[in-house]
């Protein structure tokens, strides 16, 4: 075997990954030196990904394509597996409050506004001033905002083989752009709180947190002293449900293929498309089964670290958002600009005026927290949403924090019609109003949900 240079197979992913790495870390250096930065709170990922986009546009670097499409697909499986995987907290949650439902109704009823906006703005230029527009691309605001670069990726994708020019690339740009509305509109929202005195400014120089054994060895783990290292464990862990979820999509795509052609043509690809709900949904199953295993003393250990499963997604995470961003096509943009700066401004707005109605119903004893991270992940990404929370909550002593991964959890099955919805929509033209209706009656039994009275705790700040 040629292991020199030459050999391009053998070494394009590892410069790429090469390349990747050196814009997160000039990224994390700009951060740390330049106060403008800073403060802006946007994420070293994101403007990593700005910077190397930005190194791609004038030449200094030269992208694969090819990989950066396929690190953000499996980035945003990987990601929610480590996440979805970790033993929930039970010390910092409302029980009894119906909390985790209703988080999960905030999410995907934001979800909903996004589509019901989306889809009403490309319909009317449609109809008016661009007939030739992709109609049903509306829909593609709920996947970059809301489900952030790899679900953009994966539908901007499927919507470019049905016709869609530069579909990829739309969705792409809308999911960066949701996270500099997430670090412009969330920071000018927590000062314009503020200076209302809605809120009182942290100083987090004077701020210390604890972060002990306990952080890293829970009781009942395996202990450090294994003959296998705890970070291998949790690796096979993901990897392991990565498979099972390959193989069963694998296995009911084909299904329908040989035995309902039509169907399959149809949702097969929203199949792939969706595979992070799939393998959320096999980490659950597998994280139940284990705690099962425990109770019955089958199983002497409690194998997931909390701590090492978030450091996974976290990287998961970064490396999706970072390549995502960086391969963002600006030609395949030509003639989509309008729609896209009128999806990007609608999203931003609408996002807030919703969550601001929806959360002080949801979180009534800590809205503005609530209010805040919700935001930023409805745009962005969790970590975006821990972001923004950490300026009003930094030492995390409300659930909102807790509620944005439990949340998650019920969104999953709560976003499930979206499988079905994101298939119809570019149907026909018909369809698209179809897709429109049925967006606007789930948004409002979502309202009905969050509307749940829980138990009184207390007043809203």
């Amino acid at each position: 075997m040629d292991y020199s240079a030459a050999n391009v197979s053998l070494w394009n992913a590892m410069i790429q990954m090469g390349i990747i790495t050196i814009m997160i870390l000039i990224a994390n250096f700009l951060k740390k030196k330049i106060a403008f930065i800073r403060k802006s709170m946007i994420p070293t990922a994101v403007l990593a990904g700005f910077i190397l986009l930005f190194a791609k546009s004038v030449g200094i670097v030269n992208l694969d394509t090819t990989l950066m499409e396929t690190l953000t697909y499996h980035g945003i499986a990987i990601g929610f597996i480590a996440l979805t995987l970790r033993i929930p907290d039970a010390t910092n949650s409302d029980k009894g409050n119906l909390t985790g439902l209703k988080s999960g109704a905030v999410i995907v009823s934001s979800y909903m506004i996004q589509a019901i906006s989306g889809l009403v703005i490309t319909l009317c230029l449609g109809y008016t001033f661009m007939p030739g527009i992709f109609k049903a691309s509306g829909i593609l605001l709920p996947m970059g905002f809301g489900q952030g670069p790899g679900q953009a990726n994966n539908i901007g994708s499927s919507y470019e083989s049905l016709g869609m020019a530069g579909g990829r690339s739309f969705g792409l740009a809308i999911a960066a752009a949701g996270y500099l509305c997430a670090c412009i509109v969330g920071v000018f929202y927590i000062n314009f709180l503020t200076k209302k005195n809605k809120i009182e400014k942290i100083d987090h120089e004077k701020l210390t947190e604890n972060v002990g054994v306990s952080s890293f060895q829970h009781e009942g783990e395996i202990p450090v002293a294994e003959s296998i290292d705890r970070l291998s464990i949790q690796i096979c862990l993901v990897f392991v449900i990565y498979l099972i979820t390959f193989l069963v999509i694998k296995g009911i795509t084909g299904g329908l293929t040989a035995f309902a052609p039509g169907v399959g043509k149809t949702v097969n690809s929203l199949f792939w498309g969706f595979n992070f709900i799939f393998g959320s949904a096999f980490a659950i199953l597998a994280r139940t089964i284990l705690k099962s295993l425990r109770n019955i003393k089958w199983m002497q250990y409690q194998y997931q670290n909390n701590y090492l499963l978030s450091r996974i997604s976290g990287l998961a995470f970064d490396i999706m958002i970072v390549a995502g961003v960086g391969s963002i096509e600006f030609e395949d943009l030509v003639g989509l600009w309008v729609p896209f700066v009128l999806l990007v401004i609608a999203g931003a707005v609408l996002t807030l005026l919703h969550l601001s109605y929806v959360c002080k119903r949801a979180y009534k004893d800590y809205y503005y927290e609530g209010l805040v991270s919700m935001y930023g992940m409805m745009t962005g990404t969790i970590s975006s949403g821990v972001l923004l929370l950490r300026e009003l909550d930094p030492l995390t002593k409300t659930p909102a924090a807790n509620n944005l991964v439990v949340g998650s959890s019920f969104g999953i099955l709560l976003s499930a019609p979206i499988l079905v919805l994101v298939s119809m929509a570019p149907k026909s033209d018909l369809m698209t109003f179809v897709v429109l209706g049925i967006c606007i009656v789930y948004y409002l039994i979502l309202l009905g949900v969050i509307h749940i009275k829980p138990k009184k705790t207390g007043k809203v700040k």
